[in-house]
């Protein structure tokens, strides 16, 4: 889809303010654009969602295609280019796409989550221990970010996935170029090629000495079942290693920083700790750091919100916007950790493609956030708002940085 005429791009930046808030011009598309066409950096352009009920009438009809094979899926850096290669399962549609989510569905159920609870807890106990032992040795702050916030899921996943947790930096540092929206392409290409081939190394080791993790049991039940190839499980490594931990650690900063701002809420799951649960769901719906997506592209004409979408014509869903539509959220622009409805948030997505690890994300949140809120009582921000690095230039928004002191 080439660009006929110039059309605006697709709103990421906060407005200036409150650094929370999604991009204020979708508050105007709502109401007078709910599907948009907007322009794309490669060039092409795509038709931008921003009603919550349109998003879910997407998100849960299969005719609107999630495979970058499909012609005129709106790409990303993310996807690094419509090639066999970069899509794994959750690029594409059924049947394949539900053989293969299939195959690890058990290791992210409720139950078997819960079952790591108390192993989440002592991680996050630990890593508190040691914030509070920089402090006692004399450090005026903390960065959140890098003592809690990364740790903590890439801590989990690299124990779920059997990934040393002593190569995180790598993972890390090479997850943040393919996150980013501002290195060029062939930097990004090149740190996706250096993930490939590392996980290559850590598949092939699993294949000659399988281990008790999820890679491992990939290999033992799949791949040498002749269900799946080597090539598929580095899919699965990569896919559940970026997700598993960069989301849930910008989620884990931007809440911190929600309860610091908002004492008397934070007060009030003090004291009521049995909301935390119902305040987890409202700050995933109210923060929605995914900021430019999911995509689709739509394989037959399909009418959404009274606009014709044609086959061959990409979509870009705004799940901020989605969440913050009063249509289905009163007052959507508050944080209201008492909202009966927060759980209809589409911040992991709705349909066949939602989150395959919502449920470990969920507890992850719930332990760090009670821990916060229980042992750092008179936590604060270490600088000014305004002076702390927002991620606007990421796919996922949080925070670079959080110095806190107490």
């Amino acid at each position: 889809m080439t660009v006929t005429s110039p059309h605006a791009p697709l709103p990421v930046e906060p407005p200036t303010g409150c650094p929370f808030d999604p991009p204020a011009e979708f508050g105007r598309m709502r109401i007078e654009e709910p599907v948009k066409k907007i322009s794309l950096p490669d060039g092409s352009w795509a038709w931008l969602v921003t009603r919550y009920a349109d998003i879910r009438a997407i998100l849960g009809d299969t005719r609107f295609s999630s495979d970058t094979l499909t012609p005129g899926y709106p790409l990303s850096g993310m996807t690094g280019g419509a090639t066999t290669e970069n899509r794994g399962f959750i690029r594409m549609d059924p049947p394949e796409h539900t053989r293969l989510r299939r195959m690890v569905t058990r290791e992210f159920m409720v139950k078997k989550v819960e079952a790591l609870r108390p192993e989440i807890q002592r991680i996050t106990d630990e890593l508190c221990d040691a914030m509070q032992t920089a402090r006692l040795s004399g450090a005026e702050s903390v960065d959140l970010v890098e003592a809690l916030a990364l740790p903590v899921p890439s801590l989990v996943i690299s124990l779920l996935l059997g990934v040393p947790y002593e190569d995180h930096a790598l993972f890390q540092g090479l997850t943040g170029k393919l996150l980013s929206r501002t290195i060029p392409k062939a930097e990004a290409d090149a740190a996706r090629e250096e993930l490939r081939a590392y996980l290559d190394r850590l598949v092939t080791a699993k294949e000659a000495n399988p281990g008790d993790d999820i890679l491992s049991r990939l290999i033992v039940e799949q791949q040498q079942a002749g269900e799946i190839s080597h090539d598929d499980v580095i899919g699965f490594a990569a896919l559940l290693l970026v997700a598993g931990h960069e989301t849930t650690a910008n989620m884990i900063g931007l809440t911190a920083l929600s309860m610091m701002g908002e004492p008397g809420t934070a007060q009030q799951l003090r004291e009521d700790p049995s909301l935390i649960r119902g305040a987890v769901e409202e700050l995933l719906r109210f923060h929605s750091i995914i900021r430019n997506g999911p995509r689709r592209a739509a394989t037959e004409d399909i009418e959404i919100g009274g606009q014709l979408i044609r086959a061959g014509e990409g979509v870009v869903v705004a799940v901020p916007s989605a969440n913050r539509d009063a249509e289905t959220f009163e007052n959507p622009d508050k944080l209201d950790v008492r909202r009966p409805n927060s759980q209809h948030h589409v911040a992991f997505g709705y349909g066949i493609h939602q989150c395959l690890g919502q449920a470990l994300a969920r507890v992850e949140l719930q332990v760090v956030l009670a821990t916060l809120l229980r042992r750092f009582p008179t936590m604060r921000p270490a600088v000014p708002i305004e002076t702390i690095p927002f991620r606007t230039d990421m796919a996922i928004y949080g925070c670079h940085e959080l110095p806190v002191t107490w």
